[in-house]
């Protein structure tokens, strides 16, 4: 362990100011919290973090990491003893410099955004988003995608611990900047969603046809597949996949298949 590195990170503490409004909140406990995090851990062998894969949970009680597993070393060069015990500042730190500020918006806007939903709403809360992470020593930055859920919501309804499933992207998304999305189930039954590019809340109703087409793109179907499958035209299929870009609020292709991959409709 790298403990000259350590020690900065410990004097510097620069991020978790913008959390202690958060940390100073008054949890309750819960009753099934040591089972939930041995769940993590039977998840994390269960997949066998192959491809990447990365798990976190962020503790908002005390701004640690209640747990982690994955190669986070290799694509980080921080070793995994740094991260135990600088957890959330270890985190930051990782994150490529022009992302940092982002980041922390973002989440700030998260914990917010949850904060003035119903206690219903906020256990169907979930946000992903798109950044760069940089080897400490070699420098290679690394694009990956997160998908977050709240992990453990205690009895006043406050976020006490997330998840973070991280993979990294074989490629340079087309979009180079850092990108971010939320949504959750409104008491109406509604998918609302907000995102970087339309940060206005909407709410989204796909018909039913739009939801299996929906479904087949996740698949990987294109649109001559779907058309044979549902047995309509490749016209009709390229207009249902029109209005669902519209209703998504997507700029393109790549947007639809990003807000798609991280809700459930």
């Amino acid at each position: 362990m790298d403990k000259v590195f350590l020690e900065d990170l410990k004097r510097q503490e620069k991020y978790l100011k913008y959390f202690k409004k958060w940390s100073d909140q008054e949890f309750k406990s819960h009753p099934n919290e040591e089972e939930l995090i041995k769940n993590l851990k039977t998840l994390s062998e269960n997949l066998g973090m192959r491809d990447g894969l990365m798990l976190c949970s962020f503790d908002y009680r005390n701004l640690d990491l209640a747990f982690f597993a994955g190669r986070i070393e290799k694509y980080t060069g921080v070793h995994p003893s740094v991260f135990e015990k600088m957890g959330f500042e270890a985190t930051m730190f990782i994150f490529h410099p022009e992302d940092r500020m982002e980041m922390l918006k973002f989440w700030t806007l998260v914990l917010e955004s949850f904060q003035q939903i119903s206690i219903k709403e906020r256990h169907s809360f979930e946000y992903s988003y798109t950044t760069r992470i940089v080897h400490r020593k070699t420098k290679k930055e690394t694009w990956i995608v997160g998908k977050v859920r709240p992990y453990l919501i205690d009895g006043d309804g406050n976020f006490v611990m997330d998840l973070h499933i991280i993979l990294p992207l074989m490629n340079t998304p087309k979009i180079k900047e850092y990108d971010w999305n939320y949504s959750f189930t409104s008491d109406e039954g509604n998918r609302v969603i907000v995102s970087k590019t339309s940060p206005s809340k909407r709410e989204v109703k796909l018909t039913k046809k739009e939801k299996v087409i929906v479904d087949l793109m996740l698949s990987g179907a294109v649109s001559k597949e779907i058309s044979q499958q549902l047995n309509i035209s490749v016209n009709t299929v390229g207009t249902h996949r029109k209005n669902i870009l519209r209703k998504l609020g997507a700029r393109n292709i790549g947007e639809v298949a990003n807000i798609l991959a991280s809700y459930d409709f």
